[in-house]
Order: C-alpha cells, then structure tokens, then sequence
C-alpha cells in the first residue's frame, strides 16, 4: 500500500524523525487557517506540494482537467516566498491534472495539497531503505545526488550510490550509520544529527512494516539541521492487520477502480496494458505465465492471482473483474490443481462462463489432481473452451486467436 507525503511524514514525526513542517489541505477554505497556524510556528515562506502517489511531482505540469490542451503551471511543488503566492498557486494545482513521467499522459487529479515551510538548504542527500531480497537483508541506500531519481543516478553514475546491509539478527548498528555518515562527506554537527537521523529513520522503516522508505531529498539546512523535506512510505500488505492506523491512510482515489473492486473478493489483481486476461492461481504461477505470454508474441491484460481455493465464486468474480476491462479480447485460465481439485475449478469454469455469459474465447490450461478429467468436463461442456496441454501450448493458442 501506498501512502501520501504528507501522511508519511505523520507517521514519521511518531518517531521523532526531523521533517518539514506542514500542513495538508483538501480545499481552499482551508488554506487562510493552514497559513495562519504555520506563521505562528515562526513559519514565513512556504512550499506547496501536490500530493499524489506518483514521483516527479516538482518536474510535473498541471492542466486543466475538462481541456487538456490547457496549461495551467509549470511544476506541481512550487516555492512561496509571502502568503499571497502560496495561495495563488494552490488556486492552481488544487483539483487540476498534475501530469509527471510516472503518471504518464493521462496523469492525476491532485485532490490534497501539503502547505509546507520553506527551508532554507545548503545541501541535498538522498536516502532510501528496502529489502534486498538477493540477500534476505535490508538495505539502507545513501547518495550525495539528492533530488535525482535514484534511477537515474543508479544509470549514469552508479558509484555514487552508498549500500549498507543490516543483519535482521542485530537490527542497525552505531558504527554502521556512521559509516554512512563518512561516506556522505558529513562532519562536526551535522554527522552527529544524521546518525541520529538514520537510526530513528530505520526503527520507523522496520516498526511500521514498510516495504520502501525513501527520503528524497534529505536535506542539510543553515543551522546544520538534518530534515526529511521528502518521505515515501510503501507498506507490505500482508502486514496491514498489525497497523490499523497505516491501513486508514489508504487513498482510494489513487488507486485502479478494478484493483479496488478485486481487494473486496481477495483477489490479488493489477491491471496492465495487455488484451490477454489472466487467471492463475499462485503469484508464482502468474507471474511465470504473463512472461511466456509475452515471450508468445501477446501481452498481458493483467496479474490476477485467485488463491489456492479456486472455485466457482471465485472464477465468477475473476471472470468480473477481467472483462471489466474493455481491452480485454480474449482469457487465459491456468491454474495448478494441488490443494484444489482440476475437474472442480473446471465445473466453476464450466458454470461462471455460463452465468457470466462470457463472449471472449478462452483458453484453459489445468494441471495436477485430476486434470485428465477436468479436460473431459470443460470439452463436453458444449462451451467454446480451448483446452492447452502445457503452459507453452496454452500462451500459443491464445496469442493466435488474438491474430485471427
């Protein structure tokens, strides 16, 4: 699960993690107060940030929704030196499209703006912890290149990019933050607030069960404070009954209608570009049979992972969720009878499709406990079912109806 910035750095401030000061607002009634709180904070220069789940944010550019040839401003995080020009660009961003190079063309309406206090910088890092799943370790990954894409950095310049692995035995240890801190060039106070800053930034990351925290930039200020001016949290969704406070951070707005719809019936679904629907059971299994898709000549429509308990319920909503895609031209089912018996997910293929009234060919790939006669089921069944022998068989007939 994604969060905002701003909600991230709420999550932050519990464990006394520096941040930059702000506050969110949802409309522009708000603004006059949010302003008038921060000055008495001492606060007297401003940044408005968009806030959408989706980097590249201050590179954007904000449109008018009904008229997309509309070019409204340039950039949706902008620095306001007195109040006047805070609230004129928040009258600009605040219910416009932000368009950025990871929201691609058709971008994001920003419904929620941080107000926040303007700082003044003299340097910028870059700092980021994930889970090295190469190594079963996490990893804390630090740069001088602060407000670059680390992508870009990993590209072009990748020795700029300082790795330090945490055993999970141990957890973060003193002489490993300060390790980070010398390799970043730090000294005197300023090496003291960073290690201080990393160990509480890393007890955040492993207390909150997160995914991917990353602070970019992490920036040095005139007085030698360390303070996140950035924060993106991902969270492990398995781990989200733990943390019901995370959890009510969820922001449907920014996430697929379908992706939403498919969380109700616990499917594991994402939508992709693709015109071939997917429905496989076991994350493996999907992941295995998009690639031979690809490697067919097709693409994928979606991952749609139904469980190992597939049944007619769950194919009917599979079925649902699949051709709620208009891209959608044909299916492919493949699905490992192992806790499941093959002739029982053949006769919920058999009654969903019926029921579904499902008009897309598909094509059925069952393997595993009984599955010469879940073959028998779905070829008797008097429904226009393809049946594959092997998963490469399976990709190459749907791949070849697509092309008739």
């Amino acid at each position: 699960m994604k969060i905002h910035e701003y909600q991230a750095k709420e999550i932050l401030k519990k464990y006394s993690v520096p941040v930059q000061d702000g506050i969110a607002i949802t409309n522009l009634s708000e603004l006059d107060n949010a302003i008038s709180v921060l000055q008495s904070r001492g606060i007297n220069q401003f940044v408005v940030k968009s806030q959408i789940h989706a980097g590249g944010r201050g590179k954007g550019k904000v449109y008018n929704p009904q008229n997309r040839e509309e070019l409204i401003l340039e950039g949706g995080v902008k620095f306001s030196p007195t109040p006047e020009k805070a609230k004129d660009y928040a009258e600009k961003i605040l219910n416009n499209l932000l368009v950025t190079h990871q929201t691609g063309p058709e971008g994001k309406i920003v419904k929620t703006l941080f107000i926040a206090e303007g700082l003044n910088i003299t340097k910028e890092f870059y700092i980021g912890i994930l889970l090295d799943r190469a190594v079963s370790k996490n990893v804390i990954m630090a740069s001088t290149e602060g407000g670059v894409e680390i992508e870009k950095v990993a590209a072009e310049t990748p020795e700029k990019i300082i790795k330090e692995w945490i055993d999970p035995a141990v957890g973060l240890q003193n002489y490993q933050a300060r390790k980070l801190a010398f390799a970043l060039g730090l000294e005197g106070e300023i090496f003291k607030n960073f290690v201080s800053f990393i160990q509480l930034l890393y007890r955040a990351y492993e207390e909150t069960d997160a995914s991917l925290l990353e602070i970019n930039p992490l920036v040095v200020t005139d007085q030698n404070k360390v303070i996140a001016l950035d924060a993106k949290m991902n969270f492990d969704d398995n781990a989200l009954f733990r943390h019901a406070d995370i959890n009510a951070f969820r922001d449907l707005n920014e996430e697929d209608p379908l992706e939403i719809e498919a969380s109700k019936y616990n499917l594991n679904y994402i939508k992709l570009d693709g015109n071939v629907g997917c429905m496989v059971n076991g994350a493996g299994l999907a992941m295995a049979t998009m690639d031979i898709i690809k490697l067919a000549g097709g693409e994928p429509a979606n991952f749609l992972d139904v469980g190992g308990g597939a049944n007619k319920d769950t194919v009917a909503n599979g079925f649902k969720i699949i051709l709620s895609d208009p891209n959608v031209k044909a299916i492919l089912i493949n699905i490992f009878g192992g806790i499941v018996r093959c002739d029982r997910v053949a006769q919920g293929v058999i009654e969903a499709t019926r029921e579904m009234e499902v008009k897309v060919p598909i094509v059925v790939r069952l393997e595993g406990t009984n599955a010469a006669e879940a073959g028998i089921l779905l070829q008797e069944s008097g429904l226009n079912f393809d049946v594959a022998r092997g998963l490469k068989e399976a990709a190459e007939k749907v791949t070849s109806v697509l092309s008739n």
